[in-house]
C-alpha cells in the first residue's frame, strides 16, 4: 500500500488541493509543514494525529517543519461563534518553549517561529505586498469567516488568514517547502497560502486537510470530564490517558487505532474483528492505551497506568502511594476534612450517600470500604492517622464508585 492509500486507509485525508499530490506523496521527495499556535503550554491528545502524520510522512522520505506560530499565536484563528482572547507576550513565548520543548522531545522535529519573519514587517509593506493577493470576496466566502459574520468578526481576526498564507510563501522560499498539512478547519487558510504563492511568484504549492477526530456523539476528542487531555504527564497524568484511551467507545475504537497508532493494517482489522465478536474483552482499547501511552510516556508509565488500574479494580488501594492515588482519583476528589469525622456524618456531608439514614444502610450492608477495608461499624472514624501518607482516605460505595478524601 502506497503512501496516500494508507493515508487514505487510516481517514487522515479530508481534502487535497491537486490530484498531483498523490503521486507527489508516493513517489517523491517533499518538504511540508504542520502549524499550530501556542496557545496553552502542552500540545493535547488531539494534535497527536496531527503530529504522528507528520511522522508518518518522514519515515516515508519526506521532511517535515513543525510551525509554533510566535506571531499568529497573538492574533488568534477565529473560532466558528466567538472571538479568541488575546494572549499576553509573556505568556505566549512562554507557552513556545514549552511546545518547542515537547515536541523536541517527542518527534525531534525541526522547528520554525512564524514571530522571527513577521516582527520586522511595517504595516505598509503588509499591505502592500501582501493584502493586495487577497479580494475582500475571496475571504468573505472562506468558511471560518462566513460563520462569524452575523455576530461579528474583528479586523484582527479577519487578517489571519494572510499571516497564514504568509507563512506558507516564507516557507516556500527558505526551505522549498510545497505542501501545508492541517485540520479540515484550516482548508480556507491553506488554500489562501496556496494562493498567495501561486499569485506572487507562480509556484505550485499544495495543501491537505484532516478530519477532526470526534467522539460517538460528534463532540471533539480529547475532551474528558475533568477538561482537555493534555500530553504533558503534569497536566495529564499518564494513568488518566490511560482510562481516557482504555474507555473509548466501541464504535469509534478503531479509527482510533488507525490514526493514533502505527498498528498495521493487518493488526487493526484483527482488533477489528475482536470488537465485533469479543467486545468484553476490550482488546482494541487495550491496544489503543498500550500504543499511546508507551509512545508519549515510555514504557514503564505506561506499565505503571496498569498496575494503578489493576490496584483500583481490585480495591487494593492501601498499595498505592499518595502521589498515585492524587493522580489516579483526582477526578473524584470530593472535598477536605481538617479533623476526625464519624463515617455516618462524613458520607452524608460529602453527598457519598443522600441522607444519614442512607449512610448508615450502606454500612451496615457492608457496600462502604475506607482505604481498601470493608467497614460495618457506624463507629468508623475517618483520621489522619489512618490516611494514606497522612494525606488521603479513599471510599469506595458498592464496587465501582470511588471517593477521595484530602486530610488538610
Amino acid at each position: 500500500m502506497k503512501l496516500y492509500e494508507e493515508l487514505q486507509w487510516r481517514g487522515l485525508v479530508d481534502n487535497i488541493t491537486s490530484p498531483d499530490l498523490i503521486e507527489k506523496l508516493n513517489s517523491g521527495r517533499i518538504t511540508f509543514y504542520i502549524g499550530t499556535d501556542p496557545t496553552a503550554d502542552s500540545l493535547h491528545i488531539g494534535h497527536f494525529s496531527s503530529l504522528l502524520t507528520a511522522k508518518r510522512l518522514k519515515e516515508a522520505g519526506h521532511n517535515p517543519i513543525i510551525l509554533v506560530g510566535g506571531a499568529t499565536g497573538l492574533i488568534g484563528d477565529p473560532k466558528p461563534n466567538t472571538e479568541r482572547p488575546m494572549i499576553t507576550k509573556e505568556s505566549l513565548n512562554y507557552n513556545y518553549e514549552k511546545l518547542r520543548a515537547q515536541i523536541g522531545k517527542l518527534f525531534g522535529f525541526e522547528m520554525v517561529n512564524n514571530y522571527d519573519w513577521s516582527k520586522d514587517i511595517n504595516f505598509i509593506d503588509y499591505l502592500r505586498d501582501y493584502g493586495k493577493y487577497f479580494s475582500l470576496n475571496y475571504m468573505l466566502n472562506k468558511e471560518t469567516v462566513k460563520s462569524r459574520l452575523e455576530i461579528g468578526i474583528t479586523y484582527t481576526e479577519f487578517s489571519y488568514m494572510i499571516m497564514q498564507a504568509l507563512d506558507f510563501l516564507i516557507l516556500y522560499k527558505k526551505y522549498n517547502c510545497t505542501l501545508q498539512i492541517g485540520g479540515q478547519d484550516q482548508w480556507g487558510n491553506i488554500t489562501a497560502g496556496v494562493e498567495l504563492i501561486r499569485k506572487k511568484i507562480g509556484a505550485e504549492c499544495y495543501g491537505l486537510t484532516m478530519p477532526l477526530i470526534t467522539k460517538a456523539d460528534g463532540t471533539k476528542f480529547g475532551k474528558s470530564e475533568g477538561g482537555t487531555v493534555w500530553l504533558d504527564e503534569t497536566k495529564t497524568s499518564p494513568y488518566e490517558l490511560y482510562q481516557f484511551l482504555i474507555n473509548s467507545e466501541d464504535e469509534k475504537v478503531i479509527e482510533y487505532l488507525k490514526k493514533l497508532t502505527f498498528l498495521s493494517r493487518k493488526e487493526i482489522e484483527a482488533l477489528e474483528v475482536k470488537v465485533k465478536e469479543e467486545p468484553h474483552l476490550r482488546l482494541a482499547q487495550k491496544s489503543l492505551a498500550e500504543e499511546v501511552v508507551t509512545f508519549i510516556h515510555g514504557k514503564e508509565a505506561y506499565d505503571n497506568a496498569v498496575r494503578i488500574s489493576e490496584i483500583l479494580f481490585e480495591g487494593k488501594v492501601k498499595e498505592l502511594s499518595g502521589k498515585e492515588i492524587k493522580e489516579s482519583l483526582s477526578d473524584v476528589l470530593i472535598g477536605t476534612i481538617k479533623e476526625d469525622s464519624n463515617i455516618v456524618d462524613l458520607l452524608a456531608d460529602k453527598a457519598i450517600a443522600t441522607s444519614k439514614r442512607e449512610a448508615r444502610e450502606l454500612i451496615e450492608s457492608g457496600a462502604i470500604t475506607i482505604n481498601g477495608d470493608k467497614t460495618t461499624s457506624l463507629e468508623h472514624v475517618i483520621s489522619v492517622n489512618n490516611a494514606i501518607d497522612k494525606k488521603y482516605t479513599v471510599i469506595r460505595r458498592g464496587k465501582k464508585k470511588y471517593y477521595l478524601i484530602e486530610h488538610i
